[in-house]
């Protein structure tokens, strides 16, 4: 007679494991819904984590890594600040850089224009000195001769205007009196007495001269020699010839 036994059937080591894992993972998950979210201390600070609406299989420790990321995010806006501050204080060094070059170029071309200005003074009175002669007298013996050395002083519409004037009015005069004029540029007769030739206005271009010319005269018209004490004056400016003559306005 065959003895029958009865019961559950023996459970391999391997199965027995798994079961209890499954139930090791339900009880932690239940856990995860009943329970509030576990803490943590990281270097001296308590952290709080989340669980998810599933629960946890296996609840993550907290790491260092997280925490130093947390405490970067929360220093960011200072060190954005940082670096704001660093960009306006970048722009405004940049400002006053570029309007110190604007400066320093202004001032130095004023400083430039000035002494230009001061060379062009002493250039525009020799020239005026050596030409007021020349521009101012005549004599009907060679009025061509005297008019065309006149004309090398002069420059623009002025040469224009002298060539007319002289053709038209001062060479016919001269010859029908036989005139002669002589005309120098005054000397001080005594020791702070005014100088003969002074500056009115002066520019690198263009210097107003003040002289102070003695003309003689001789003519038909005059029973002697005629002496005039003039004031002329006569605006040079500089060309690529030097300076000539562009006005002459007696007063």
């Amino acid at each position: 007679m065959t003895k029958t036994t009865t019961g559950r059937a023996p459970v391999s080591p391997a199965r027995r494991g798994m079961t209890a894992a499954a139930r090791a993972a339900a009880k932690r998950a239940e856990r995860g819904h009943r329970e509030p979210a576990p803490e943590a201390t990281v270097a001296g600070r308590t952290v709080l984590i989340e669980a998810p609406k599933d629960g946890w299989d296996d609840p993550p420790e907290p790491s260092v890594e997280s925490f130093e990321e947390d405490a970067a995010r929360d220093a960011a806006p200072e060190g954005g600040g940082r670096r704001r501050r660093r960009r306006l204080l970048t722009v405004v060094l940049g400002v006053l850089f570029v309007a110190g070059l604007i400066a320093a170029a202004v001032l130095g071309r004023q400083y430039q224009d000035g002494r230009q200005a001061e060379s062009a003074r002493a250039e525009a009175v020799a020239a005026a000195r050596k030409a007021a002669p020349v521009v101012l007298s005549y004599d009907y013996r060679h009025l061509d001769k005297d008019f065309a050395k006149a004309r090398a002083h002069l420059t623009g519409d002025f040469r224009d205007e002298y060539g007319k004037t002289t053709k038209t009015v001062v060479g016919p005069t001269a010859e029908k009196y036989r005139g002669v004029v002589k005309a120098t540029v005054a000397a001080p007769t005594t020791a702070g007495a005014p100088a003969a030739a002074s500056v009115v206005s002066a520019s690198a271009d263009k210097v107003v001269v003040l002289l102070f010319v003695n003309q003689v005269t001789e003519s038909t018209q005059v029973s002697g020699p005629r002496l005039d004490l003039n004031r002329v004056r006569m605006t040079m400016t500089r060309t690529a010839d030097g300076w000539k003559v562009s006005a002459v306005d007696a007063l």
